[in-house]
């Protein structure tokens, strides 16, 4: 690469993003209003100062459109169960399950907004979690925003070895890792460790969310046995089988949270009144189960999500299935690209491929008529509840599409113009050694333009490796905080924030989210990178 890399380049590579943050948290500004914002900045710098022609600026675009068409395929059917279940008051029935096996009320709320959401990202990811667990949360009394935050923190310690460890062999792959080596589960083994320390927090955060300091003191041994559970089965099982590492542990601590709903430290009624994350209609709240107008059980409100498990776990473990179904795929080809500064994207014959019948939108979209079907064969929906499902699901997924779509683009438009390579090379050359501090912030910008782990791996895994070896650093510790930072960085992302605040219908409210995530978000990355640093 032969782009200048001085202080007013970096400057510019970094001013789409800089704009996005200012115009989200200083100007609360939605993610829909300020992404074309951002897209424009990134053409801008790439034509007039990266060299780029807008033939180049154009195919990147394309493969910006396509990325993110996959992605709100899955927006759009995890809205679609949303609304199968709102139609035919199934969060009612949950609701009043759950209180039911869990009456103290923070436990309730780590089953649905930690242990939920990693079994979640276990089998799917993708946003999925954040999607699908909004309205649950919505659904036992929680307040709509806290209702985003909670899920997109309680999804991320498993972005890295969620997905049947999707993101982890983009990383191994990016970096040139072979499994089996000793590096390789090297590598794993320091991954897993940082992020069970991210898992920790997340449950303690959420306790303090809850109720501060009389939260954590009630629930710090259901989150010390249950991070223990998580982060220390996903330890164990990331030098045996990395693509289960996130998956079983995440079931084991579903069990193991229903049983702690059993025990004398937690098996009775335990609520704080003036909570910030609970909605209390009104000072006679007791917090009794609300009345159900349907013969509907907790069985058959959770149904769906059974089945979405059930389905994902045959097709994913099964392998014929899985290689069957997974002849099918499709995607674009696009050709070649050069900067005027030489920066290359190489051709590609079949890009970004996606096998429709493996994604986890099929699973949602089967999940989803499954449940449709059964509701209205049971009477739980009123006649033209049908067509009211899709055109809601329509009618919330469009706003947040334009914004996937945006912020998709812009990502696409800085790496293929060389503004994302350009920011990180500036780091490196500046920092020296003293980058490893801020390695973790490098997978965590990834995931924060792509709302993507795996995509982070991808962009800036070959880099890491590199610049650890140019450095003469200990690259398993340097690759373990790139897919670290990676996980932490889910959950600020503005894609993933969007599809919470769609489904949670609160859309334009970004803003407020990302300011309070970055809170607990910023300083663990800032804590990693010395973890790592002295890893080195």
């Amino acid at each position: 690469m032969s782009i200048p890399v001085t202080p007013f380049m970096w400057l510019t590579a970094f001013l789409p993003i800089l704009l996005l943050l200012v115009l989200m948290i200083g100007f609360h500004w939605g993610a829909t209003d300020a992404a074309p914002i951002g897209v424009a900045a990134a053409v801008v710098t790439g034509v007039l100062l990266y060299k780029a022609d807008l033939g180049l600026i154009a195919i990147e675009s394309a493969k910006g459109i396509w990325n993110a068409l996959v992605i709100l395929l899955i927006v759009w059917t995890a809205v679609l169960l949303y609304q199968v279940g709102n139609e035919a008051n199934a969060f009612l029935a949950i609701r009043n399950g759950m209180k039911r096996l869990l009456p103290n009320e923070l436990l309730l709320l780590l089953a649905l907004g930690w242990i939920f959401e990693s079994f979640l990202q276990g089998i799917t990811g993708f946003g999925v979690p954040v999607a699908v667990g909004a309205p649950l949360l919505i659904g036992i009394g929680v307040k709509p925003l806290w209702a985003v935050i909670i899920p997109l923190l309680g999804q991320s310690w498993g972005n890295t070895y969620g997905t049947l460890g999707a993101a982890w062999d983009a990383l191994a792959m990016s970096a040139g890792l072979s499994a089996g080596e000793a590096e390789y589960f090297l590598t794993a083994l320091y991954a897993a460790a940082l992020l069970w320390l991210w898992n920790l927090l997340i449950g303690l955060v959420t306790c303090w969310f809850y109720g501060r300091g009389r939260a954590v003191k009630k629930g710090f041994p259901a989150v010390l046995l249950l991070s223990g559970i998580q982060g220390g089965g996903e330890l164990v099982l990331s030098q045996f089988n990395p693509t289960l590492a996130c998956f079983v542990p995440a079931c084991v601590s579903l069990a193991a949270i229903l049983l702690l709903g059993k025990s004398s430290l937690y098996g009775t009624k335990w609520r704080i009144e003036d909570s910030a994350v609970m909605k209390r209609e009104s000072q006679k709240d007791t917090g009794k189960e609300a009345p159900q107008t349907t013969d509907m059980t907790f069985l058959h409100a959770l149904l769906p999500y059974v089945l979405l498990s059930v389905i994902t776990l045959a097709v994913l473990l099964i392998t014929p299935v899985r290689q069957l179904l997974s002849r099918v795929s499709i995607g674009p080809s696009f050709p070649k690209t050069v900067t005027g500064y030489g920066f290359v994207n190489e051709a590609s014959d079949y890009f970004s491929p996606l096998s429709p019948f493996t994604h986890a939108s099929m699973f949602l979209f089967v999940s989803s008529m499954a449940g449709l079907a059964f509701y209205t064969k049971r009477g739980w929906i009123a006649p033209g509840g049908v067509e009211r499902v899709f055109k809601k699901s329509l009618f919330m997924t469009l706003p947040s599409g334009i914004a996937v779509i945006g912020l998709v683009i812009m990502s696409k438009i800085m790496a293929g113009t060389g503004q994302t390579a350009v920011l990180a090379d500036g780091i490196a050359r500046v920092l020296g050694k003293g980058y490893v501090f801020l390695a973790p912030f490098i997978g965590m910008l990834g995931s924060f333009m792509t709302g993507s782990n795996m995509s982070s791996n991808i962009l800036f895994g070959s880099f890491q490796m590199t610049t650890a070896g140019i450095l003469r650093v200990r690259f398993a510790c340097v690759l373990a905080s790139q897919t670290a930072g990676g996980s932490i960085g889910s959950a600020i992302s503005p894609s993933n924030i969007v599809l919470g605040t769609t489904t949670a219908d609160i859309l334009g409210r970004e803003g407020e989210v990302l300011k309070r995530m970055s809170a607990v978000v910023l300083p663990t990355a800032f804590a990693m990178g010395i973890v790592v640093f002295f890893c080195i």
